[in-house]
């Protein structure tokens, strides 16, 4: 087996000198896997993604990023934050946008050369929005801007891919195209940890689920670990009812 992309070991992670945000996280996602980070509102979801980046100090345990420290793979790895900074009215299209993912690789002041261009256009492309490039990003639907935000990520073709909330608020086609593009990278390698409040996503794009509220509820391979009972427990206000097989989660609902 290959070095895992992500192994998390008794994690810990704490923004606050002895107080955890999340603890006992131990899961390992290998090239080419996705784990789904399944939880409530302010459970750890994000934290844990801000420590892959090494954004948030670990107290206990261990955490390796493709194979080194968080900070050593950061240049590996790309993120779509739950909500971007960039303002729709500003005058930037979707090609300078998607451009803005290889200003580690240019070096600043520096013009985009031949093989940025070319990494540029497989970026749009994957993501389906090359006859879109020229556009305002400000002009595109949600949907869209979510799509040019996922290719600013790939456009250095990351080893591992973090993804907050991805697929808050799109449409179903918009959705759909995502899942494709995600299931079309791993297929290359690249591993992902996403987090989302919805269950068909986590079984349709990632083979592990870590649920969690604060803590670790349960880890392992999706078909086998989202259970209504470990829904239950890492959701205290879902309405589970098992006779039904069926689960609703305040914002959102799913089977």
């Amino acid at each position: 087996m290959s070095q895992p992309a992500l192994l998390l070991d008794d994690l810990s992670l704490s923004y606050a000198k002895g107080v955890a945000a999340v603890s006992g996280v131990t899961v390992t996602v290998q090239p080419g896997e996705a784990v789904a980070l399944i939880g409530p509102n302010g459970a750890g979801k994000s934290t844990i993604l801000r420590g892959i980046l090494g954004l948030v100090p670990v107290t206990h345990g261990t955490m390796r990023v493709l194979g080194t420290d968080a900070a050593a793979a950061r240049a590996h790895t790309g993120y779509v934050p739950q909500s971007d900074s960039i303002d729709a009215d500003f005058p930037v299209s979707v090609r300078q946008v998607v451009t803005m993912g290889l200003y580690r690789t240019i070096g600043p002041l520096r013009w985009p050369g031949r093989r940025h261009r070319q990494a540029i256009d497989r970026a749009l492309d994957l993501v389906g929005l090359s006859d879109q490039a020229g556009k305002r990003f400000g002009e595109l639907s949600g949907g869209q801007r979510q799509r040019a935000l996922f290719a600013r990520a790939v456009v250095a073709r990351p080893r591992l891919m973090l993804l907050d909330e991805p697929f808050n608020g799109l449409d179903a086609d918009s959705r759909a195209g995502l899942i494709a593009t995600v299931n079309r990278l791993k297929a290359d390698g690249v591993a992902f940890v996403m987090s989302t409040h919805d269950i068909t996503l986590a079984q349709q794009a990632a083979e592990m689920v870590l649920m969690i509220n604060h803590q670790q509820i349960a880890c392992g391979r999706t078909d086998e670990t989202l259970t209504l009972e470990a829904i239950a427990r890492t959701h205290p206000l879902a309405n589970v009812e098992a006779d039904k097989h069926s689960v609703t989660i305040p914002g959102h609902e799913g089977h």
